[in-house]
């Protein structure tokens, strides 16, 4: 399959349920990645988990399916099927989520415990037991702990003292060094996936463009493109290049920021209030274009809601190359400092090989030497016709994740520039038709986070019936528990700032 394509849901290959996890792994033996696992009720008793492989190289993905029925398997009443996980971390986090909405058992599992604790759809008891919201969260938790007389335990959050989103960090120490750390997420969880499915295009559009705030353009192109699937609608080039330069325009506010927030962690405040000052300029020329700094309400299921006039494209264009100029001066005041890099250099690391197993994405697998990009990988809208080099880096510490972020900074002002200059034809806007009624579709994008996928289903009238949505945090939480093995802890907010990654997103 490719994104954007629809599918009848009774031609999506099924295997049986104890076989499931064996063909989704020969998937992997094969070259492919993990890049969706995930389950939807279809009765009272039947559980129907899909599984989404990534060939990059190829530029398909692979889609299969199998029904997890009650009784059927492990000789117990509650539904189970064999463990992906046990072959195939990546799927760690996929699973647990499966458990937790759905009751359902990946038997051999290694890890499973609650990802979001929240109670299952129809309030079957997950494998670790019932929810019981009378405790507070995260209550009885199991946290891993390690025991020794000069072990000790430190617990950071659900409230942080900066203005950023809840979430609980718990690591145990020998004196500095950080052992293991445990991160329990689920404290935005807001029942997203619900509120999607809906007969009004535009109403499930504003809720994808708010499912991770800083993500809005990449959300909802992901979004919208697996609608236009359904709908067998192809946008104008013009809508395709606009969404594409509000994408890059994205990319480029939070690269920056991010950078200057880097330097904000090692103390380095020349660069720090630098990049600070042109992350608020490459959000205003979002806000040019639509009204909106994070880009609310320009991506609409058909196309955008605002053209770019030649006045306004002209104007823009020349804020970015003086921006440009601007921006190329922050590796003098960056990269060059020594006191930087001992902050940056052989923090954090991780190998290539940890990121493949785990299934890491975005500018965080590319700096472990993954050659990943959904912008190449799976071309979608503008990036079909222009082309985005990837930015690779292979240390993947803190200074490597710092690297490919400035990397894709200079590769987004040049695309850019170069569409701005272009100015395609066509429409901006054209209203969907009907959807194909029982049938699935899913759109990919390549947020600055890396991969989110957006995957729907119709049913037998061609209403929305449900979808699933997937934020590239999820891939990439556990990569951050990895790369703190062994670090300091006084290098954990150099380090979890140099993934960014996002709670709400995850959290769903």
């Amino acid at each position: 399959m490719r994104p954007g394509q629809a599918v009848d849901i009774a031609a999506i290959p099924s295997v049986p349920a104890e076989s499931f996890a064996g063909h989704v792994v020969a998937g992997g033996a094969r070259g492919g990645r993990l890049a969706n696992l995930f389950g939807r009720r279809l009765s009272a008793e039947v559980i129907r988990l899909y599984a989404f492989v990534a060939f990059d190289s190829a530029s398909r993905f692979e889609v299969c399916s199998a029904d997890v029925r009650r009784g059927e398997t492990g000789g117990t009443a509650a539904a189970a099927y064999p463990s992906i996980t046990a072959h195939w971390p990546a799927a760690q986090a996929f699973e647990r989520e499966i458990a937790e909405r759905y009751g359902v058992h990946p038997l051999g599992h290694p890890w499973l415990k609650p990802l979001r604790y929240h109670a299952t759809d129809d309030g079957t008891p997950a494998p670790w037991g019932p929810f019981d919201p009378a405790k507070p969260i995260p209550g009885d938790y199991p946290f891993y702990r390690v025991d020794g007389e000069e072990v000790h335990e430190v617990a950071v959050g659900p409230v942080h003292a900066g203005i950023i989103e809840p979430g609980h960090f718990r690591f145990q120490c020998h004196g500095e060094e950080v052992l293991h750390l445990e991160i329990m997420l689920g404290y935005q969880h807001r029942g997203v996936e619900r509120l999607l499915p809906h007969r009004n295009a535009t109403r499930s559009a504003i809720v994808a463009e708010t499912i991770a705030g800083d993500a809005s353009i990449g959300h909802a192109t992901a979004y919208c493109a697996a609608l236009e699937g359904l709908a067998g609608a192809k946008i104008g080039l013009r809508a395709a290049a606009i969404r594409g330069i509000a994408l890059e325009l994205e990319r480029l506010a939070n690269h920056v920021g991010d950078l200057g927030a880097l330097c904000t962690d090692v103390a380095f405040l020349p660069a720090s209030a630098y990049l600070g000052r042109l992350r608020g300029e490459y959000l205003n020329l979002t806000l040019e274009i639509c009204g909106n700094r994070f880009g609310r309400n320009l991506l609409r299921p058909g196309g955008v809601r605002f053209d770019i006039p030649l006045e306004t494209a002209e104007r823009v264009r020349k804020r970015l190359d003086d921006l440009q100029r601007e921006t190329l001066e922050v590796p003098d005041l960056m990269f060059d400092q020594s006191s930087v890099l001992s902050r940056f250099e052989g923090i954090g690391a991780l190998t290539e090989a940890q990121a493949d197993e785990i299934g890491m994405v975005g500018p965080a697998a590319r700096a472990c030497g993954c050659r990943r990009d959904v912008r190449c990988d799976h071309p979608h809208g503008v990036f079909q016709f222009s082309h985005i080099p990837i930015a690779v880096e292979t240390t993947g510490d803190v200074y490597a994740r710092a690297v490919v972020r400035w990397l894709e900074v200079q590769r987004s002002l040049e695309f850019l520039l170069e569409l701005l200059g272009i100015r395609p034809e066509g429409k901006t806007f054209e209203p969907l038709g009907s959807l194909k009624p029982n049938s699935m579709a899913f759109g990919v994008a390549e947020t600055w986070r890396g991969e989110a996928m957006h995957v729907v289903f119709t049913d037998d009238r061609g209403d929305l019936a449900s979808a699933k949505v997937k934020d590239p945090s999820i891939h990439n939480w556990f990569g951050l528990a990895l790369a703190l093995r062994g670090a300091a802890i006084s290098d954990f907010p150099v380090c979890n700032k140099s993934f960014n990654l996002s709670y709400a997103g995850h959290d769903l």
